[in-house]
């Protein structure tokens, strides 16, 4: 059987609350008040600490200075480990389809664009680290997605063949890197994105997880 391999935030788990919560930190340590909002921002949370401080100061200054984002990025790490879990959930039927998929054969991985030792964190906290067969992090190789390798080494350390999987993700980011690796790509509608998604003209997209293991098996068989 074949492997599938999930992205993390925004396709298993909704942590923009914890994210949004420790950039603003950032700002708040800064004397500039909490400048993000879950309700509005929640897409560039996904997309990673960088891009929360780069919105926060353009909307502070009117511009960015990456300095100061180098210089916050740590810190923002730092706050984000210390309040991992305070707001992070699974979506809704997340590892029911991960138990379904595994009871029918297949193999399954993350492989995310988290720090490996923050994903490792949240995955203990919330109890299903050992549900998976590997993780593989933005740090764990040289390259990070959508540089292919992070999605095909995910895939051998899982014990599965890199032309035998697929990614199930939630941004072009994920579009792009199962391209990459010319293996299908499966993109969530209930993540931040929504039904933008359909744009990236993936194989599939799924609007619950019971939709996941038709699709699989749709997609490997």
């Amino acid at each position: 059987m074949g492997t599938v391999v999930f992205d993390l935030d925004g396709t298993l788990v909704d942590s923009s609350g914890d994210l949004i919560a420790a950039a603003n930190r950032c700002f708040v340590n800064i004397g500039a008040g909490e400048i993000l909002d879950t309700s509005v921002d929640a897409a560039t949370a996904l997309h990673g600490g960088r891009a929360m401080l780069r919105l926060g100061f353009q909307r502070i200054d009117g511009k960015v200075d990456e300095k100061e984002v180098d210089r916050q990025y740590p810190l923002l790490l730092a706050a984000y480990e210390e309040n991992i879990d305070i707001h992070t959930t699974l979506y809704d039927g997340a590892m029911a389809a991960v138990e379904n998929l595994c009871n029918d054969g297949y193999r399954v991985a993350i492989c995310t664009n988290k720090p490996e030792y923050l994903a490792r964190l949240l995955l203990e906290r919330l109890g299903v680290l050992n549900a998976f067969g590997s993780l593989v992090g933005a740090d764990t190789l040289p390259v990070r997605k959508p540089h292919p390798e992070p999605l095909r080494e995910a895939v051998r350390r899982a014990g599965g063949i890199p032309e035998r999987a697929l990614l199930v993700g939630d941004t072009k980011t994920d579009r792009e890197t199962s391209r990459a690796a010319g293996i299908p790509s499966v993109l969530v509608l209930f993540g931040p994105e929504g039904g933008a998604v359909n744009d990236l003209s993936p194989e599939a997209t799924i609007s619950c997880y019971a939709e996941l293991p038709e699709v699989v098996n749709s997609l490997l068989n």
